[in-house]
């Protein structure tokens, strides 16, 4: 896999994390704290485009190994968005599961397959 195709990889990750975290805060928003139906459904069609987008992924990368490193992506993701958006620091326990998630995605998705 060339260093280009594992960017775009790592970039479709990142927007199907963006996808699923912030359509299912949006919902989040809307059901636990009363805000308005709008961001509700908002947050509902953020949702439909997670399911798009890692359908974008290089060919030989197929759904089940995507999913599964996709799951690592979400574990850095979830940790940045708690800390940057509802201000919760993570601490070192967080840093060393995010770390051992993001080693866990390289095998999975970019380790070198004969």
């Amino acid at each position: 896999m060339t260093f280009g195709v594992i960017i775009k990889s790592l970039l479709l990750f990142i927007a199907a994390g963006i996808c699923e975290i912030g359509g299912g805060y949006l919902v989040w928003l809307w059901l636990r704290n009363g805000k308005g139906f709008v961001l509700g459904v908002l947050g509902g069609l953020i949702l439909f485009l997670y399911g798009i987008v890692p359908t974008f992924q290089p060919p030989a990368a197929h759904f089940g190994r995507v999913y599964a490193a996709y799951g690592g992506i979400f574990v850095v993701l979830s940790i940045l968005w708690g800390w940057l958006i509802d201000k919760q620091t993570p601490d070192r326990f967080d840093l060393l599961g995010g770390l051992i998630c993001i080693v866990g995605v390289s095998v999975i998705m970019y380790w070198p397959r004969s």
